[in-house]
């Protein structure tokens, strides 16, 4: 909303929970009545979703997922087509591509998917269903997939490591020599900003990162984490790489590979990310 007020493109952001300058709608189902909002509106850009929920004690988490990745998102394009909006942005996630990538075969938007757990699988069914839509309504959808977003104000696993990253920690990950794509906030914001107006994005599945993958190792010492003895990181690498790690998922998203290919998407869009540090996320 603060890029889009910034470059005077006149716009109306909504939540469900109260938020200053924002709409706050009662619901985000299907029961939701979309059309008094959508008046006059030409693009609607769709950031809402059900993610990762820590220590899930659904019955049913997938379909959990589905109703609000997928049941209420196409509710609301379905909303949108009928009120004559003409583009649908629909940012997805990487995942949808998969949890893992070999090192030097980055994710490319064109390749098959293969979603892992719930989150990734609800949205590549989304996906699938407002791309379904735009052949029989003619709404524009665009899909984006970034990879993990950061900047001022991220949580999770990067807000963790930046606050240990205050103490001076070392890092005993020096010899594991990984590579993963980030995308900053502000480069995702100006994705989707072109992706809305873009002639080529339309009906197009786009991935998004910063172009310039990064180890695990580095994200540690631009957080601020400071270099461990040498001796520390053989004994880290040879206990990472041992049978008791095998297999460890959230091992591997720590020192996995998971890289994603953004060629297509600078070539059709002529978008060009910056690069930040990850230090600056406050």
């Amino acid at each position: 909303m603060e890029e889009l007020h910034r470059r005077a493109h006149p716009c109306i952001g909504v939540s469900q929970t109260y938020r200053e300058g924002l709409v706050r709608i009662p619901t985000y189902t299907t029961e939701m009545n979309w059309d008094p909002l959508l008046d006059g509106v030409e693009v609607i850009v769709h950031l809402a979703a059900r993610v990762h929920v820590m220590n899930d004690r659904s019955s049913e988490p997938l379909r959990e997922f589905r109703q609000s990745n997928v049941e209420a998102s196409l509710h609301l394009a379905r909303s949108a087509a009928r009120c004559g909006v003409r583009r649908f942005v629909f940012v997805s996630t990487i995942k949808v591509n998969g949890e893992r990538t070999e090192l030097g075969c980055p994710f490319k938007a064109d390749a098959s998917p293969n979603p892992e757990g719930p989150y990734a699988i609800s949205k590549m069914e989304a996906e699938k269903a407002l791309l379904e839509l735009a052949r029989d309504t003619g709404l524009e959808i665009v899909i984006i997939r970034p990879t993990l977003v950061y900047g001022p104000g991220v949580k999770g696993n990067i807000a963790t490591l930046a606050k240990l990253g205050k103490l001076g920690l070392p890092s005993p990950l020096g010899l594991i020599q990984n590579r993963r794509s980030l995308l900053h906030v502000s480069n995702l914001c100006d994705l989707l900003l072109i992706a809305s107006e873009h002639p080529n994005a339309a009906n197009q599945v786009f991935l998004a990162a910063d172009g310039n993958s990064v180890s695990t190792e580095q994200i540690l010492q631009e957080l601020g984490w400071t270099k461990a003895p040498r001796w520390l990181c053989k004994l880290a690498s040879s206990i990472l790489k041992s049978r008791l790690f095998e297999n460890n998922a959230a091992l591997e998203k720590i020192i996995g590979n998971l890289e994603a290919d953004i060629g297509d998407t600078t070539e059709k869009l002529g978008w060009k990310p910056n690069k930040y540090a990850l230090q600056k996320i406050n």
